[in-house]
């Protein structure tokens, strides 16, 4: 079969490789289609997987090719998206339910071989049925759409919240959206790129701040006459957002950070103060899962796109076949040109 497989940071090669063989319990997935995830570049281009070669991709889909002797769930040709952490189901996180902080996991596309093939393997477990109104592309994105409604879970949105969220990449886009299904009378994003911004807009966001021409946290104070926000979600990942989250917040506000940290997070004595004295509570959010495995947050993330309410396909600015995996990575993270989603179709 064909692959993308990385060698080293910064080495990624479409050659070809066995097909893998499977458990009993396991399952052969023909890969349809695998997205872009911002840890994939930081990933292939930089940091490297835990061991080489290695086949990256986390966020993929695509149809049962076989199945293994103890697998009754599943049938070749059923269409389904895979989850991709494997936890040991045994330490003190796995018996809670809480599986994306298992202390022994194994996870495709980093630890493992992931979706960058044509083929691969995963527990039968760790498959969700797609409905065939979904495409593939649209399959491959219900791992990072549930990643964002965990963390959405997980700050708690009530009906006639109002929330801002920072940043709308991929992730901002989600939380957008999830903010309205779950409630919130007003949501406000910002970015600096308009091109995102616009799209926010069209997602949702009933306000949409350009914090590279405004003072967002001023501007955020305006719209809520002062008090701030219910929820302040960041998904950018920089300093800047980081800090400007806890500005934002209402008195007894509610903070979550999806967004992952590149470089040291030092916070003004004034903004610290605002966690102290506002009484903030701040939400960490990792991963996508929940009891029973994988969890709630899958289906629910595929109940709302069959509904309508949660939209996808606009996020999707780029397609490519996965042999041009290698070049395309380079492309991105060199920023050769604007993008949100990226998907590989196989």
């Amino acid at each position: 079969m064909n692959a993308a497989v990385l060698h080293a940071p910064a080495d990624l090669r479409y050659e070809q490789v066995a097909v893998p063989s499977y458990e009993d319990n396991e399952v052969l997935v023909r890969v349809r289609a695998a997205g872009v995830c911002g840890s994939d570049l930081g990933r292939v281009m930089k940091t490297g997987t835990y061991s080489f070669p290695t086949i990256p991709g986390h966020e993929f889909c695509g149809e049962v090719a076989a199945v293994g002797g103890d697998v009754k769930d599943f049938k070749p040709g059923d269409r389904v998206a895979v989850a991709p952490i494997l936890p040991c189901g045994t330490c003190e996180f796995c018996e809670s339910g809480d599986y994306g902080l298992c202390d022994n996991y194994n996870y495709l596309g980093s630890r493992t071989h992931g979706g960058y093939a044509e083929y691969t393997v995963a527990p039968s477990r760790n498959l969700i049925r797609l409905p065939d109104s979904l495409s593939f592309v649209e399959g491959a994105m219900v791992e990072p759409a549930a990643v964002t409604l965990h963390g959405m879970m997980r700050v708690g949105v009530n009906v006639g919240d109002t929330v801002a969220v920072l940043g709308c990449g991929t992730i901002g886009l989600f939380a957008i959206q999830f903010a309205k299904i779950m409630g919130a009378t007003q949501v406000i994003a910002t970015d600096v790129a308009v091109d995102k911004l616009e799209l926010a807009k069209q997602l949702g966001a009933d306000v949409v701040i350009n914090s590279g021409e405004l003072d967002a946290v001023q501007k955020i104070k305006e719209l809520t006459g002062g008090k701030g926000v219910n929820v302040a979600v960041e998904t950018a990942g920089v300093v800047q957002t980081q800090e400007q989250c806890l500005r934002i917040a209402k008195k007894k506000g509610r903070v979550l950070y999806l967004g992952t940290a590149h470089r040291d997070v030092v916070l003004p004595p004034k903004s610290f103060e605002c966690i102290v004295r506002n009484e903030l509570t701040l939400v960490g959010s990792w991963n996508s899962y929940s009891a029973p495995f994988p969890g709630v947050e899958w289906q629910a993330t595929i109940d709302y796109v069959k509904s309508g309410a949660l939209k996808l396909q606009p996020l999707v600015t780029h397609t490519f076949r996965l042999s041009d995996a290698p070049n395309v990575f380079v492309d991105l993270v060199e920023r050769k040109y604007p993008f949100t989603k990226v998907i590989y179709e196989i």
